[in-house]
Formats: structure tokens, C-alpha cells, sequence
């Protein structure tokens, strides 16, 4: 009797080691822990004031006077990645994901809904004083981008000039002004149960911004040149972000207005990515929707375009534009890779469920495509992120037993005001800091870095940008998927 008491006792605590080690009983990965890792991050990144029920404690007050320097209030929103500067473009993109994700798989987040809530709130709130705060002009960000990269200093530090960027009917940014009508549309659909009142300022501001991005023609890094570029120039033109944020208007409002704009802009681009730049694969993949869930025929071009899109991503595909790593990453560009293994990973999810409730399959070519196809690539994208590849390596920080230590990110690198309470200027977070070979102090827990070279390899060298820089576009994508695997975990 007491050996087998014994034995209970070492297979409990097996189990409870497999948990803490970022695996699930399955011998997946804890897609729970993971889902609630990812939303947590969204806190590291936070601007403003931060509320009392703030986890990562590290973080203090920032960019507490963000819009002053034109009369108005911009405090709030999220830094973009391992700076301290806030660009609207990519902040709008990863809530509109988070949005999207929240919509899609809100029913499988059980504690985590509340959290994505906060974490979408967080950005809406920001963009909402963007759009609102001056009558004809739309804030687009806030932050030097060039002075701010020169230094190495934490958010809560920040002396650096807090230059204030918008746009105009003279200076227009018809993609920014998309992507943030999109984000706000998206949103409005979020809390449209939990808190009417502001689901209806979110659609009001939604639509204001979308009319003027279309009144209005133009790329913003035209009007914002080295404001914007080259860190999030518009590089794919300004039509993705029409067709985008008209996508999603249609979705909230269902007013045939969008969808006879959407026919106005003629044929749109193929492309074999999805990201902050391009929007065009979501918005045929948000628009399939109709034409797989409800049969509606009217939008049988966007799901044959989705398709076209998977066709190009599957990697037994005779279409296929998509290179793999040998331990079966997606793998698309040598920057920040990861952004887009995410992108891509949401929207083969959510096209795969779409299928699988009406029971459809497609073509490319010969190969013949069942839901489980495009679900079993999402699955093994997530599962080499969070660990499952050839050098055990989960690109989640602080999930699993061995992350990213080294993360290229100033206020994880940086000893917190708690810890070292005097001001650490521009300069001053150089030596000893940035150059430094011990672990980041500081744990961003859930960040998901830039990720792997083409060999899988991973240096762990905060200078690396490229694979160590954590983006909240890169979480944002990957909330939906996580959620959707850590249901299917919780009701096999």
C-alpha cells in the first residue's frame, strides 16, 4: 500500500514538472500557460499611467505627458516592440488581431477573455484620443524614432523629445487611417455584450476615421517620411489597408456601403504573407467567412482568393512560394520572421475552423486540402515556437524550460525603479547594460522574439535585433491560434 502511495506521489509530481516545463499531459505544449503568457506581455509594453492591478511589476509610469507638445492628451497605447516609441500602424494592426482572436476563440479563453479585453482596451482607448482629440487630423504616433533609437534607457526614464505625428486632409495616410478604422471596428464587435456604450463610440470613431481614409488618398510615409520610415513604412501601398478596414466595418455594421466600396477598388494583390503591412490574405479570410458559413455568394471571390492564399503557404503544394527550415518553421524574410509565422498561423487556423463547420475541402492542384491540413501546419508552427524544434528553444520568453535570456528590449534589459531608483540617461544604459552577457534582469514574460534564422539557430545576442526583438504584432497574431489549441486541449 505505501509503495503504491509512493508511486501516486512521483507520478503527480512528474505531471507537475512535465506543466512547469511549458508541456501538457499530451506531450503538447501547455497551450493554456502559453495563452495566458501571451496576453500578459501586452502589460510589459503598456504607456500611461498603469493601474493597480498591474502583474509585470517592473514596469512604472510612462509618457505621461505624450501629446502635449500639440495641446492634447496622448498618454496610454503600447510601445511597438524594444523601444519606447509609439507607431500607430503596427499598435492598430496587433489590436485589431487581438480583436479578431478575442471574436474567433473569445469561447475557448475561459479566464483569459477578461484579460484580452484589458489588453485590447489598453490600445483602444489610446487610438480613440487619436482620432477624437482634433476635428480633420488623426494622431498617429508618438516619439522621435530616430533620436529614441539612439539611446538605451527605460520608458520610465524617457528624456528624449516626445514629437507628436498626425494626418490631414493636406498630409493624408489612407493606411494608417484603415488600419486604425479597422482596429476600431474590430474592437466595437469585442464589447458590444460587456459595455454597449463604448462598442458604440468605438463603431462612431470607426467609421469617421474609415470615411476620411477614403476621402483622403494617400500613403502616410509620404506625408511622415523618416518619421515612419524605414521602421513602418507603408511598403505594400494604402489599398490593403482600404480593403482591410472596409472588411471590417462590413463585418460590424453589415452595411452594404462597404461591400459596394470594396467592389469599387477592382482586383487586389495576391501576396503569399500576411502582416502589418499587408493585410490583403485577412481580409480575404474575414470576408470567406460569408461565403463558408452563411453560403453567400456574393463573397465567393474572397474565398477562392483565401484559398489561393493557403495554396501558396501549404508546403506540399504545387503553388507553394513558402520556404520551411529544416525543423519545419515557416520561414518568409530574415527580420523578425516570426511576425509573420504568427500572422499566417492565425489565419490557417481560423480558415481551417470555417471549413471545418461546413464540412468543405479545396484543391491546389492535386493536392487535396481537408481542414486538418491547414490545422495540423498551424499546430506545428505553435508547437516549434513554444519549444517543439531542433534546438528546444521556446521563442516565448519566460515559458518552458529554456527562452530567450537575452531579449533586445530596454525596459527588460534595464534594472527596474525598484532596483536602481536614479535616472539612467540615453547614454547610460549602454555600459553596463546593453553590452552586458548576463540574462536580461527583467523577464517580459510571454514576449515572442523575432525567432530563429533559416538554420534554426538562435544566437540569444541582444544587439541581434532581427531574432531578439519581441513586437506586440508578433503576441497579437498568436493569442488566436493558442486559444484555439488550448480548447481542443481542454475537450479532447
Amino acid at each position: 500500500m505505501a509503495s503504491s502511495s509512493v508511486s501516486f506521489l512521483c507520478l503527480l509530481f512528474f505531471l507537475s514538472s512535465l506543466l512547469l516545463n511549458g508541456i501538457g499531459v499530451q506531450g503538447n505544449p501547455n497551450y493554456k500557460d502559453a495563452l495566458l503568457k501571451s496576453i500578459l506581455f501586452f502589460q510589459g509594453q503598456r504607456s500611461g499611467r498603469l493601474p493597480a492591478n498591474q502583474h509585470i511589476s517592473w514596469r512604472s509610469n510612462s509618457g505621461l505627458s505624450d501629446g502635449f507638445l500639440d495641446h492634447v492628451d496622448l498618454t496610454g497605447g503600447y510601445y511597438d516592440a524594444g523601444d519606447n516609441v509609439k507607431f500607430n500602424f503596427p499598435m492598430a494592426f496587433a489590436t485589431t488581431m487581438l480583436s479578431w482572436s478575442t471574436l474567433e476563440y473569445g469561447k475557448k479563453m475561459g479566464p483569459q477573455l477578461q484579460e484580452a479585453r484589458a489588453a485590447i482596451r489598453w490600445a483602444t482607448d489610446y487610438l480613440l484620443k487619436c482620432a477624437r482629440a482634433k476635428p480633420g487630423r488623426l494622431y498617429v504616433g508618438v516619439g522621435d524614432p530616430n533620436v529614441d533609437h539612439k539611446c538605451w534607457e527605460r520608458p520610465e526614464d524617457m528624456d528624449t523629445v516626445r514629437t507628436v505625428y498626425s494626418i490631414s486632409p493636406s498630409n493624408p495616410g489612407s493606411d494608417v487611417a484603415g488600419e486604425t478604422a479597422a482596429a476600431l471596428a474590430a474592437a466595437s464587435m469585442v464589447f458590444r455584450k460587456v459595455d454597449p456604450k463604448y462598442s458604440r463610440l468605438l463603431l462612431e470613431t470607426a467609421r469617421k476615421v474609415m470615411a476620411f481614409a477614403i476621402q483622403y488618398r494617400g500613403a502616410y510615409s509620404d506625408s511622415l517620411g523618416s518619421a515612419v520610415c524605414p521602421f513602418y513604412c507603408s511598403y505594400s501601398g494604402y489599398k490593403d489597408e482600404l480593403v482591410w478596414g472596409a472588411s471590417w466595418l462590413l463585418r460590424a455594421t453589415n452595411d452594404a456601403y462597404y461591400y459596394n466600396f470594396l467592389k469599387t477598388l477592382g482586383a487586389d494583390d495576391q501576396p503569399d504573407l500576411f502582416s502589418w503591412d499587408n493585410k490583403y490574405a485577412g481580409a480575404h479570410v474575414l470576408l470567406s467567412r460569408r461565403a463558408l458559413l452563411e453560403n453567400d455568394k456574393n463573397f465567393e471571390q474572397f474565398k477562392q482568393e483565401a484559398e489561393s492564399f493557403m495554396c501558396r503557404i501549404l508546403p506540399n503544394s504545387p503553388y507553394s512560394t513558402t520556404q520551411y527550415t529544416q525543423g519545419g518553421l515557416m520561414y518568409k524574410l530574415p527580420e523578425s520572421n516570426l511576425q509573420y509565422v504568427t500572422s499566417i498561423t492565425f489565419l490557417l487556423t481560423t480558415y481551417g475552423k470555417y471549413m471545418k463547420a461546413k464540412k468543405q475541402t479545396f484543391n491546389c492542384g492535386s493536392l487535396f486540402v481537408t481542414p486538418n491540413s491547414l490545422i495540423g501546419l498551424a499546430k506545428r508552427q505553435v508547437d516549434y515556437i513554444l519549444g517543439q524544434n531542433p534546438i528546444k528553444m521556446s521563442y516565448m520568453v519566460g515559458f518552458g524550460p529554456n527562452f530567450p535570456k537575452k531579449i533586445h528590449h530596454r525596459g527588460s534589459s534595464l534594472p527596474s525603479l525598484a532596483r536602481h531608483p536614479q535616472s539612467i540617461g540615453c547614454d547610460g544604459g549602454f555600459q553596463p547594460f546593453f553590452y552586458s552577457s548576463n540574462p536580461n534582469p527583467n523577464i517580459l514574460v510571454g514576449a515572442i522574439v523575432g525567432g530563429p534564422n533559416q538554420n534554426d539557430g538562435y544566437p540569444d545576442d541582444r544587439s541581434d535585433y532581427s531574432h531578439s526583438e519581441p513586437a506586440t504584432y508578433i503576441n497579437a497574431a498568436m493569442v488566436g491560434p493558442l486559444a484555439y489549441f488550448a480548447g481542443l486541449n481542454a475537450h479532447p
